[in-house]
């Protein structure tokens, strides 16, 4: 019997995962939202009627409306919202579920009052359908994903050129989001630069067998991660593949450049395209947008914060007697200085003790010249270092964001003395208020390089939205929960 060749083993496995992924996931992920929205309104029909009974009276939800009518609603806006696609960024996804559900509980409300029965639904339990079906389908995705991705099933089949940096970062992507299913299936370079690609993936070939390549696999998904090729490079590589393939994706030489808010506009007839950057920084309806989303949730948050806050205010003055909370100057907007609230975590004397230590220790007196941080601090406390590693020690900060001098997220607030590190990147610190959590500490925390640091407080703000936001403050409570790059 004559042996398969890798070719063709590839592509029987890929004419088998697009046979079936191409429609087996979409149909997955409309079953999941389907019985998400359900669940949604099953736990705010039982919460308004049994644990929430504010109105008199009992309200009663056809059957027609609860299993067909509302969830055909939802998936349609859904289906519109293009959240049904095969590989999307999960909280491109979650932004795109957001608006989805709000506008299905808008037409859900407006077909109620036309047919005369909003007065018999409570408010309270439409808006609770709302909640619930953004956070059950949501979760019921990211279950799903997870699972198929673990499992290595319906994943689209994907073919990278160029095995450099740019590919490792693209890959790194694809591995930390669950809102990516696609399987690699090799490289195709000339001269692969990444070690570590080399060694576990296949380099197929170089650039003069692309047609080959893709040809002999029947990949209909190209990845071109080479943005050092000149235009006329990328061009032709453009113009040999797509004739071959469906879907063709490219990185662009487009380093640093806010490209959180871009637009393309295709010029059709001059067969140019132009690239249009969103300042999210010069609407006042954004900026005003996040100061109520920072009263709002800072509010909420002080409802836990103060019983909490006056257990470790006690534990704090029983280990190390002094002060509880301490102003540390900060620069916030604009370059101006502020007293950022922390709960004391350092024993009185601090100041003290750290010039005798950097005295002592060269190598300490390096780290701190480096990072302004030590991983072996002396002068933290026992309680101290528990309030650092759980980030319990910025509590206070609720006040400053309270106050306008911070917000819950942006850029990591700074002491004077830093500001010679940011260079030409201090401008774009100065553009907005400092935050309680931001890029940085999601992405490593005290286990990034000053270097990293001030890129990712640079990125932030040059790629600003409310929804960002959002996804940060979510991410900071998996991080701390983790314990991860903290001390």
């Amino acid at each position: 019997m004559r042996k398969q060749s890798k070719a063709e083993e590839y592509k029987m496995r890929i004419s088998f995962m697009g046979k079936y992924a191409s429609f087996l996931l979409p149909a997955l992920l409309a079953v999941s939202d389907y019985f998400a929205v359900l669940l949604a309104e099953g736990t705010a029909y039982y919460l308004r009627s049994n644990v929430l009974p504010l109105f008199h009276g009992e309200f009663v939800i056809p059957r027609l409306y609860f299993y067909v009518i509302v969830p055909f609603i939802f998936l349609c806006m859904l289906h519109m919202a293009h959240t049904h696609i095969r590989s999307m960024p999960f909280w491109k996804m979650a932004k795109n579920v957001f608006a989805a559900t709000l506008y299905a509980v808008l037409l859900i409300t407006m077909l109620m009052y036309f047919g005369r029965v909003s007065e018999v639904v409570s408010r309270l339990y439409v808006a609770m359908v709302w909640g619930f079906s953004f956070i059950f389908i949501l979760g019921f995705r990211y279950l799903l994903k997870t699972y198929l991705n673990t499992q290595e099933m319906l994943q689209v089949p994907v073919l990278f050129i160029g095995a450099g940096k740019t590919a490792e970062l693209v890959l790194r992507s694809f591995h930390h989001d669950t809102g990516f299913g696609f399987k690699v299936l090799g490289f195709i370079d000339d001269h692969p630069v990444s070690d570590w690609i080399s060694q576990e993936f296949h380099i197929l070939g170089g650039f003069h067998d692309i047609e080959r390549i893709v040809r002999e696999t029947g990949v209909q998904n190209v990845i071109i991660t080479a943005p050092g090729l000149m235009t006329t490079q990328l061009l032709e590589i453009i113009n040999r593949v797509q004739p071959c393939v469906r879907h063709i994706s490219f990185v662009p030489d487009l380093l640093g450049m806010p490209v959180g808010n871009i637009e393309i506009e295709s010029l059709v007839d001059e067969k140019i395209m132009m690239i249009k950057v969103r300042n999210n920084l010069a609407s006042a309806y954004n900026r005003i947008l996040k100061r109520i989303f920072d009263i709002v949730v800072s509010l909420v948050g002080l409802l836990v914060a103060l019983p909490l806050g006056g257990l470790l205010a006690i534990a704090i003055y029983v280990d190390s007697p002094g002060p509880v909370v301490f102003a540390h100057r900060r620069v916030g907007r604009g370059g101006k200085e502020f007293p950022c609230y922390k709960f004391r975590t350092m024993v009185p004397n601090a100041e003290t003790i750290l010039r005798d230590y950097l005295i002592e220790h060269p190598e300490a007196n390096q780290e701190w010249q480096r990072d302004f941080k030590l991983k072996e601090d002396p002068r933290i406390t026992r309680i101290g270092a528990f309030l650092r590693r759980t980030s319990l020690d910025e509590l206070p900060q609720l006040i400053n964001v309270l106050k306008g001098e911070m917000s819950l997220v942006g850029p990591r607030p700074i002491v004077r003395a830093e500001i010679v590190k940011y260079g030409e990147y201090i401008h774009d610190f100065y553009l907005v208020p400092p935050g309680i959590t931001g890029m940085w500490q999601v992405n490593g925390r005290s286990d990034t390089t000053y270097e990293q640091r001030v890129e990712m407080d640079s990125w932030y703000v040059r790629n600003w939205s409310v929804w960002i936001d959002m996804v940060y403050l979510l991410k900071t409570v998996k991080v701390v929960l983790l314990r991860k790059g903290a001390y």
